[in-house]
C-alpha cells in the first residue's frame, strides 16, 4: 500500500509527499528527520489518500503540488484550513 498525503505546517503552508509507510514517515515528520520540513515544524497530517501502485501515489502527490492542486486541496480542506 502507498500513501500521498498532505502535511499542514506552522506557517500555514501545505506540504505534499508520498510513501509506503505513513506512519512512519509521519514520525520522522514530527521528530525533524526530514529536510524540508525540519524548520516549518509543529505540523499535523490533515489529508491522505492510499493506492496499490506506487507510481499513482506518486502521480497524486505531483499533482498536488500544482497550482491546480493546491487550489482543489483548499477547496476539499476548507473547513480544517481555517485558521
Amino acid at each position: 500500500m502507498y500513501f500521498a498525503y498532505i502535511l499542514l505546517l506552522k506557517n500555514t503552508n501545505l506540504y505534499a509527499g508520498y510513501t509506503d509507510n505513513l506512519k512512519r514517515r509521519l514520525s520522522e515528520h514530527l521528530a525533524g528527520k526530514v529536510k524540508s520540513t525540519r524548520n516549518r515544524r509543529p505540523l499535523k497530517l490533515i489529508y491522505y489518500e492510499a493506492f496499490v501502485s506506487k507510481e499513482d501515489a506518486r502521480r497524486r502527490e505531483k499533482y498536488f503540488k500544482t497550482t491546480k492542486g493546491k487550489s482543489t486541496l483548499r477547496l476539499m480542506l476548507r473547513e480544517t484550513l481555517i485558521i
